[in-house]
């Protein structure tokens, strides 16, 4: 498949996971973002907001198996990794593949197991591998986890601490839709009952998993230029010396991002760039998913904290100061 033709099947899959997830038009964006950049994502949101629908929605758009998991307190790393199982009428042993062994991954509630759980979880997400007892074993080739945090409730809960968080190649907050949005998400689940179906439904397209790893490479050499490139390491250098930009800025931030932030910042822009039909870069790209690549990788200061300064307000600031080009 050329370029082109890859390109406009990636954007009839967004047209028809954005008639799947009504009203979430960024989650449905940032989904395909993370794909096309090999990166996972952590959402955050109130349940019933579709976040579970939307990777199911994905798997069933390409050529790729879906697996949730729901995180519970009880929890072992072998509930997703996988273990050794004893065979006694031989005295050997079989690996048993875990739910980690799928193309995507839901990972649900992933603030409610503990942190040996989370630790295995996170190291496939970094090494696309698992080892058990003296073996590994690799991971898909086309591997994406989703992982959600409810923000309502924080009783019982493990807060995944700050390296773990950077192993997310972006945090998306999904909020509520509007009211015309509802009103379709109402028409939409009738129809999914049995109601009367829409003449003029989208076909769900089957991109398969070489067409994913063709648009990987596709991305990778779109052109970007130096400006580009040098306002996204700005950006990254602004949040490790405010005082540099900003005296407020500097009093907000406790610590910048790493290394990592910039890898992903110039990957998701890529791929923002191509999702919308272009094969060049611009600075408009870089700020549309800054947020998301940024808002969990900013350690705030107490004095941001105690002046209700979220991270969302620290990252406009930061695009007021740094120049671009």
């Amino acid at each position: 498949m050329d370029a082109v033709n890859l390109s406009e099947n990636f954007q009839r899959l967004q047209a028809w996971l954005s008639a799947q997830i009504i009203g979430q038009p960024a989650l449905v964006e940032r989904l395909l973002v993370a794909l096309l950049a090999d990166g996972h994502l952590l959402v955050e949101g109130a349940p019933g907001l579709a976040k579970t629908r939307a990777i199911n929605s994905l798997s069933k758009g390409l050529e790729a198996d879906f697996q949730r998991i729901q995180f519970t307190p009880d929890l072992l790393p072998a509930d997703i990794t996988g273990s050794d199982i004893f065979h006694q009428e031989d005295s050997s042993f079989s690996f048993q593949q875990g739910p980690i062994f799928h193309n995507l991954v839901l990972a649900d509630e992933i603030n409610r197991a503990p942190a040996k759980v989370q630790s295995a979880l996170l190291e496939a997400m970094a090494e696309r591998q698992i080892s058990v007892g003296q073996n590994t074993f690799p991971l898909p080739e086309v591997f994406m986890v989703m992982a959600t945090q409810n923000p309502l409730e924080q009783e019982g809960t493990y807060p995944l601490p700050e390296a773990q968080l950077d192993r997310f190649l972006m945090k998306v907050l999904v909020e509520y839709p509007d009211a015309a949005a509802e009103r379709a998400i109402l028409r939409l689940n009738r129809k999914e009952a049995g109601g009367p179906s829409d003449k003029n439904e989208v076909e769900v397209p089957q991109l398969s998993q070489a067409d994913i790893l063709a648009a990987r490479r596709t991305i990778l050499n779109i052109h970007m230029a130096e400006p580009v490139e040098e306002y996204i390491v700005q950006l990254s250098i602004a949040t490790r010396q405010p005082h540099l930009y900003d005296a407020t800025l500097a009093g907000w931030i406790e610590v910048g991002v790493s290394p990592r932030a910039s890898i992903a910042l110039d990957r998701c822009s890529r791929a923002h760039a191509w999702l919308a039909g272009r094969d060049f870069v611009t600075p408009e790209d870089v700020q549309q998913v800054l947020h998301d690549v940024y808002r969990h990788r900013l350690l705030l200061s107490f004095e941001a904290e105690a002046n209700g300064i979220d991270a969302d307000q620290v990252i406009d600031a930061l695009v007021s100061v740094v120049p671009v080009g």
